[in-house]
């Protein structure tokens, strides 16, 4: 995954930067479905999949293809997230827990395989999700749901993953 001729400090940077992606999809998936529920949560359950691009600050893109499984409880209060997706060059299992009350979203993530976590904060109205991720970076992300499709745009200004954009799709497989 990472060059040898990378410094270790080099390593673990890109190695936080990749995790911190992985929240940013994760938390940008788990807050895709506001529109027709009081709670964004409510038609998430079940699994999802699909692809999308990552852009570095170098302007190099890559596709990235990812699959999610979310558990919500019965009011649509709280959502647990399990999401993987891998790229040529990154592989990430990210998994969080977050609540909905009053057009709030809140919730903490982790990702697995880079030991590192955060918190998610931000707020639900329609169909659109609008959500600040911290921990490792900062970044911003948008979310439009209509039907059965996710769009996610997610912004990471200051990062070695400038952006990605991904496309999700319920029961696809």
């Amino acid at each position: 995954m990472f060059s040898s001729s990378k410094s270790l400090s080099s390593k673990m940077k890109s190695g936080r930067t990749v995790a911190a992606a992985a929240a940013l999809v994760g938390f940008a998936a788990l807050a895709g479905t506001a529109q027709g529920s009081n709670s964004p949560f409510t038609a998430m359950s079940g699994s999802w999949s699909g692809s999308g691009t990552i852009t570095t600050s170098s302007g190099n893109k890559e596709r990235i293809r990812c699959r999610a499984r979310y558990d919500v409880d019965g009011d649509g209060s709280s959502l647990g997230l399990m999401l993987r997706c891998a790229s040529d060059s990154y592989n990430f299992e990210l998994q969080s827990n977050a609540t909905h009350s009053n057009g709030a979203v809140s919730g903490t993530w982790s990702e697995n395989t880079r030991r590192v976590g955060g918190n998610i904060d931000g707020s639900a109205r329609g169909n659109a999700i609008n959500l600040r991720v911290s921990g490792v970076i900062s970044a911003t992300l948008g979310v439009s749901t209509n039907a059965n499709q996710q769009s996610i745009s997610i912004q990471a200004p200051g990062t070695e993953l400038q952006s990605v954009a991904i496309s999700l799709s319920r029961g696809a497989k």
